[in-house]
């Protein structure tokens, strides 16, 4: 059975005694390296507690000094993740919501940057009233309000537990407020109230076939020099630790031998739940809190490693793009692919083909002619265009599958204005300026910023909008509805000047804004091309391996298809 068909889980009381509603915290940190995991943890830990009728609400906390994600490279920071709200946020937030099921908003993710602006931009209004403004008390307050505002929501929004993970690793000089502004939050509400895991690494040394634990003890050291005792650690390595390494590290560490729970390499990320319930840290955590409980609803999740482990079908699709040399900048769509699979019965084998290969009709060919089906994601800037819009032409023109996600779109536009309209000048105004037949043109609320005139952090088009498609389109057919919300982060669209040329030389614009204004997807008709659609949304964004996003539900069943 589908889960979408699955009722929902019923929530647990979550009223305490005397009827107060205290949300409990839990911080999750890390230690001797980065990359370990500990957005998987909390996400994992996360999706325990709510499959056993708690209400959890996410956080993630990033040292650096940027406000937001929104302008970094993404070959430094990966995929910036937007929420329902419009927030720029951290990669984790992603796995939060496909954990979870839940949306998310911008205070679930929160950087130093956010935290020095909002405690300067006060300070100036003299709002600390002549106090000297110093890290703690002024900075570690300003994080602590942060950290508990989803505790401070209305009782029927309050969730019964907060899952705040700190970003960097234990030692690091930026991470320390954070650290601090912790420490102090199990000191204001209570020590009963407040549970600190920490996710550390036992690395194996091949010449001496030892697996060492001293690098955990020193994490845990340099985490207790500042005041703050885990109450349980998760042990990262590449095989299994016998109990004599936990049994060390519990006695060492000073926790519990039931507190330090194994996590092993998982051949998929969708298996780290198990692992961490089959290592009890759960129930750990629930008896430690003293929270209400019920057993774990595995039924969803069943569902999903079913098809992880056991499809009945396999599926080679590839990912187009500029910034393959590292795969987060493609996370949720690469997730989303994944899921699009499971919908399917079908394991999807992702292929990275960077853009460039393809801006020749042969270099198209030999990289693309061997797979199923091919994505062409977002991105910014003119290097890479050239690839694209080989690879779409030659999708086009021979039958793959295809699924444009926003630059995708409009490079998808671009190829047809030239190669079919006739429009050969066609291009974008991100890319030529000058450009004289610009069917991609910039936002009117946008020109003073690309001028140079405005700030770019924060002001494209952010968050959720809704599209009316068009009745009979392939997209109603995929989302079976005429109305639907995407999550969008751009600042160009289609340029409305050339709708009526290009939809008589056959391209179909299949979605718009409800004013019709915006274009929102477009298409060749199923008549024409087995599955030709894009969007100029980020619809990666709101899939779920439980809930798989119709668009790549319908790219993987197109493919499939076209396989046979």
């Amino acid at each position: 059975m589908s889960p979408a068909l699955i009722e929902s889980n019923p929530v647990v009381n979550r009223t305490g005694p005397g009827g107060t509603n205290t949300a409990k915290h839990i911080f999750v940190t890390g230690g001797v390296a980065s990359s370990l995991g500990k957005g998987l943890t909390a996400s994992s830990l996360g999706h325990l507690l709510t499959q056993r009728g708690l209400s959890v609400a996410m956080q993630k906390l990033d040292p650096y000094l940027n406000v937001d994600p929104g302008t970094m490279n993404p070959f430094q920071h990966g995929e910036v993740f937007v929420t329902e709200d419009g927030a720029e946020t951290d990669l984790d937030i992603g796995h939060y919501e496909r954990f979870l099921d839940v949306d998310l908003d911008g205070a679930a993710n929160v950087t130093t940057g956010q935290v020095y602006s909002s405690v300067i931009a006060k300070e100036r209004r003299g709002a600390y009233l002549g106090d000297t403004v110093q890290v703690i008390p002024h900075i570690t307050d300003e994080i602590k309000s942060r950290m508990r505002a989803q505790a401070e929501r209305p009782v029927d929004e309050r969730p019964d537990v907060i899952i705040t993970e700190i970003g960097g690793t234990v030692g690091d000089i930026e991470s320390q407020p954070f650290l601090e502004a912790a420490r102090q939050v199990r000191h204001d509400i209570g020590r009963d109230k407040v549970f600190f895991i920490h996710v550390s690494l036992v690395p194996y040394l091949g010449p001496s076939g030892e697996l060492k634990t001293k690098p955990t003890q020193h994490s845990v050291a340099a985490l207790r020099s500042i005041g703050i005792q885990p109450d349980a650690i998760v042990l990262r390595s590449d095989r299994e630790l016998p109990d004599s390494i936990r049994t060390k590290i519990a006695s060492s560490c000073d926790v519990e031998s039931d507190a330090v729970v194994s996590c092993v390499d998982a051949p998929s990320i969708y298996d780290i739940p198990k692992v961490l319930h089959d290592g009890g840290l759960d129930v750990y955590v629930i008896r430690r809190l003293n929270l209400p409980f019920r057993d774990v609803n595995w039924t969803k999740w069943d569902w999903v490693l079913e098809r992880v482990h056991n499809p009945e079908h396999h599926v080679r699709i590839g990912i187009v793009g500029k910034y393959i040399d590292l795969p987060d900048a493609y996370l949720s769509v690469t997730e989303a692919l994944r899921s699009g699979g499971f919908a399917n019965d079908a394991r999807v084998k992702v292929e990275w083909i960077q853009s460039d290969d393809c801006d020749t009709e042969a270099g198209a060919r030999e990289r693309l002619s061997g797979l199923d089906a091919i994505c062409v994601p977002g991105g910014f800037g003119i290097r890479g265009i050239d690839g694209k819009l080989g690879a779409l032409k030659y999708a086009r023109t021979n039958g793959l599958p295809t699924l444009g996600l926003c630059l995708g779109l409009q490079c998808m536009v671009i190829e047809y204005a030239r190669n079919v309209a006739g429009i050969d000048e066609a291009s974008s105004s991100e890319f030529d300026p000058d450009s004289q037949a610009p069917v991609i043109a910039t936002m009117a609320e946008q020109l003073s910023i690309v001028e140079g005139e405005g700030d770019l952090g924060g002001t494209m088009r952010l968050g959720t909008y809704e599209a009316k498609l068009d009745e009979g389109s392939v997209v109603a057919g995929v989302y079976d509805s005429t109305l639907i919300t995407e999550r969008h982060r751009h600042r160009y669209e289609v340029n409305n000047t050339y709708r009526d040329e290009l939809a008589t030389a056959g391209l179909r614009f299949s979605g718009t804004s409800p004013s019709g204004e915006l274009v929102e997807f477009v298409e060749l008709p199923e008549s024409e091309h087995p599955y030709y659609v894009a969007t100029q949304a980020h619809p990666e964004l709101k899939s779920r391996p439980t809930k798989p996003h119709p668009l790549f539900a319908g790219l993987v069943a197109a493919a499939l298809k076209a396989k046979k």
